[in-house]
């Protein structure tokens, strides 16, 4: 039977699969973390779509048809190429799923001003997926970003919700706030940003909401599942989940269970750097 791949340039799409696995909890899942090319937020595009590539060809040949890229930076400079470049004429019976589509289809329902704001890394910001999407259902809606290039670091090295941290994430609420007085919802276009909410809380105005993407994605997966049960009905449904990361083990393990919520025991996997 196949499983679910779920893929991310390091741990935060651990968030996003935690999501899914309260979702769909009997499915097989691997999930695959390249952590030695991390982080994949300031690569080009050209860099980030040949990582991307490269994993998503591996968790097909560990019989994953389908593969969800819950990586913000590898949704907005990889997914289209691959989907219109690659599965058509490699891959024409698997799929690959990313973060940004299913968020931007939902994300109007979340503003009463008709104003959001976006906080990403560099690479998600600059690509203006988030905006170009959104544009697409709900063109209606303002998209301020905000690019917030330490927060992760700063999460990764588990200081997000240090004194410390204050700087950087009052600095960088206040830049995207001044750029739309009006906005009422903040999308954590980073799948790491959910760690930092109970400090994103003391800082963001009651009337602002906001939103991480982990239950919306998760959300759009079983109804994808349900809507190609040709692909559904071939997935494994034991429950099993494996972990594979391209980085050291004990290193990921120890911070993926940050990010997960539970002991995560990982294996090595060599990619070409």
């Amino acid at each position: 039977m196949k499983s679910i791949g779920v893929f991310d340039s390091g741990y935060g799409g651990l968030t996003v699969f935690k999501s899914i696995i309260k979702e769909l909890p009997d499915y097989n899942y691997i999930y695959m973390g390249d952590n030695a090319r991390a982080p994949y937020g300031d690569h080009s595009f050209e860099t980030v779509y040949q990582y991307t590539l490269e994993c998503v060809e591996w968790l097909f040949s560990q019989n994953c048809q389908l593969v969800i890229l819950a990586c913000n930076t590898a949704s907005s400079k990889a997914l289209r190429t691959i989907q219109q470049k690659v599965l058509p004429v490699k891959y024409p019976n698997h799929r690959v799923l990313g973060v940004i589509r299913p968020t931007a289809e939902v994300i109007g329902a979340h503003t009463k001003t008709k104003t959001i704001g976006v906080m990403g890394t560099r690479g998600t910001v600059n690509s203006e997926s988030y905006p170009i999407e959104i544009e697409k259902f709900f063109p209606e809606v303002k998209v301020v970003q905000q690019s917030c290039p330490m927060l992760v670091p700063l999460i990764e090295n588990n200081e997000h919700l240090t004194t410390g941290a204050d700087h950087f994430i009052k600095k960088y609420l206040e830049e995207l706030m001044a750029k739309a007085p009006d906005l009422d919802c903040i999308l954590l276009a980073c799948t790491h940003y959910p760690l930092l909410i109970p400090k994103l809380e003391l800082f963001v105005p009651p009337n602002i909401e906001l939103l991480s993407q982990g239950e919306i994605v998760s959300s759009s997966l079983k109804k994808y599942l349900s809507n190609h049960p040709e692909i559904e009905s071939e997935i494994g449904k034991t429950g099993e989940r494996i972990f594979y990361t391209s980085g050291d083990t004990e290193t990921f393990d120890v911070s993926a269970s940050l990010f997960f919520g539970k002991v995560v025991k990982s294996k090595h996997i060599h990619l070409q750097c």
